[in-house]
C-alpha cells in the first residue's frame, strides 16, 4: 500500500469515528433526563432547561388506570393523624370553636381518610365531600378526601397539567395545590410559599390561581406584582389547569391559556421568592371556610374527577 492509500485509509477510519461520535451524541442527548433526582423522588429540573420551553419531556404522571389511588404517589389526608394538618380529636372535642379560625384546620376541617371518600374507577380519581352518618364515630358534620404526594413526589421547575371536572355545590372548595416540601427558609406564616394552582368555590364558572408567600399576606403585596388572577372554566365539562414553573416566574394557564405569570423582582425582599425549592402536590374536595362560606347539605355528596396529572421538565 503506497502512501497516498494509507493516507485515504486514515482518513476514512477519522471520518468514520467522528461520524459514530456524532450519532452517539445526538441519541444521548436525545435520551438523557432533564432533572436530577434527589432523595429518591424530587426532580430538580437541570440548569438552562428553562431556556428551551418548547422541549418539554414527561417525568412524572398519573392516570388512574388502575382501581386503587397509587400508594408511591399520593397520601389519603386524615385530620386526626396527619403529620403537617392534623390534630388530637381529642382537641377537637375539648375546644371546637377554637380551631375554626386556624388557616390549616379551615381548609382541611373535614378531611378524613375514609374510604368511602375516595374512589379511583373509569380511569379517574374521585374526591368526594358528604354528609356524616356517623357522627358517633366522628363528631364533624360533614368529611371530605384529599391526597398529597409529600415524601412520594415532588418537583422544582418545569410543567404541570392537572385534566379534571368540578362539581359545583354550596361549600365547595375543590383545589389543587402545592407547598414546600422541605421548608428550608425560616418558620414564618407562608414564608415557604404556596402556588395554588386551581381553586373553586360555590357554583362559579371561573376558577382561582394564587400566589402566596410572606411576601403576599404577611407584608400586604399582593398586588405588587399581581398576585392571582380569575379564569372562566366549563362548569359542565373537563378543563386543564396548568402552572409553568421558573427560575424567575410562575405562569398559570387554563386549557392552555396563559392566565396570568407572577415574577421574580430584583432588590425587594427575599420574602417575594419563596419558589426556589422542591414542591410537593396535594388534590382535594374541601368542604366549608372562611373563604368559601357554609356548606349546603341539600348540595352533596359533591366531588372533582381527576382524569390524569402529568409533570414535564
Amino acid at each position: 500500500m503506497n502512501r497516498l492509500d494509507r493516507s485515504l485509509n486514515i482518513n476514512r477510519k477519522l471520518i468514520y469515528q467522528v461520524i459514530v461520535m456524532f450519532i452517539i451524541m445526538i441519541a444521548s442527548s436525545c435520551t438523557s433526563k432533564p432533572y436530577t433526582l434527589e432523595d429518591g423522588y424530587i426532580f430538580i429540573q437541570k440548569e438552562g432547561r428553562h431556556l428551551n420551553k418548547e422541549n418539554w419531556q414527561l417525568v412524572w404522571s398519573d392516570d388512574f388506570e388502575v382501581n386503587q389511588i397509587d400508594t408511591s404517589h399520593w397520601t389519603r389526608i386524615d385530620r386526626w393523624t396527619d403529620d403537617d394538618f392534623g390534630m388530637p380529636i381529642e382537641e377537637w372535642y375539648a375546644e371546637p370553636e377554637k380551631w375554626k379560625d386556624h388557616r390549616n384546620l379551615d381548609c382541611f376541617s373535614y378531611v378524613t381518610s375514609s374510604d368511602e371518600l375516595y374512589e379511583v374507577k373509569n380511569g379517574e380519581l374521585l374526591l368526594w365531600g358528604k354528609i356524616n352518618k356517623d357522627t358517633l364515630a366522628d363528631p364533624r358534620p360533614y368529611l371530605q378526601g384529599a391526597v398529597k404526594s409529600k415524601g412520594k413526589f415532588a418537583f422544582q421547575y418545569g410543567k404541570i397539567e392537572i385534566r379534571a371536572k368540578l362539581q359545583g355545590a354550596g361549600g365547595s372548595w375543590p383545589a389543587f395545590w402545592m407547598l414546600s416540601e422541605k421548608n428550608i427558609y425560616e418558620d414564618l406564616p407562608n414564608r415557604n410559599g404556596e402556588i395554588d394552582i386551581m381553586e373553586r368555590l360555590n357554583h362559579e364558572d371561573f376558577v382561582y390561581q394564587t400566589t402566596h408567600s410572606y411576601w403576599t399576606i404577611g407584608m400586604k403585596n399582593k398586588m405588587n406584582p399581581q398576585g392571582y388572577a380569575t379564569t372562566k372554566i366549563d362548569t359542565e365539562d373537563y378543563n386543564i389547569y396548568g402552572l409553568e414553573w421558573y427560575p424567575d416566574r410562575l405562569v398559570y394557564t387554563v386549557n392552555g391559556k396563559v392566565s396570568y405569570e407572577y415574577p421574580k423582582l430584583e432588590g425587594v425582599d427575599e420574602a417575594q421568592w419563596p419558589f426556589d425549592q422542591p414542591f410537593y402536590l396535594m388534590l382535594d374536595q374541601q368542604l366549608g371556610g372562611n373563604w368559601v362560606g357554609a356548606v349546603d347539605a341539600e348540595d352533596l355528596p359533591a366531588h372533582v374527577s381527576v382524569d390524569w396529572v402529568k409533570v414535564y421538565q
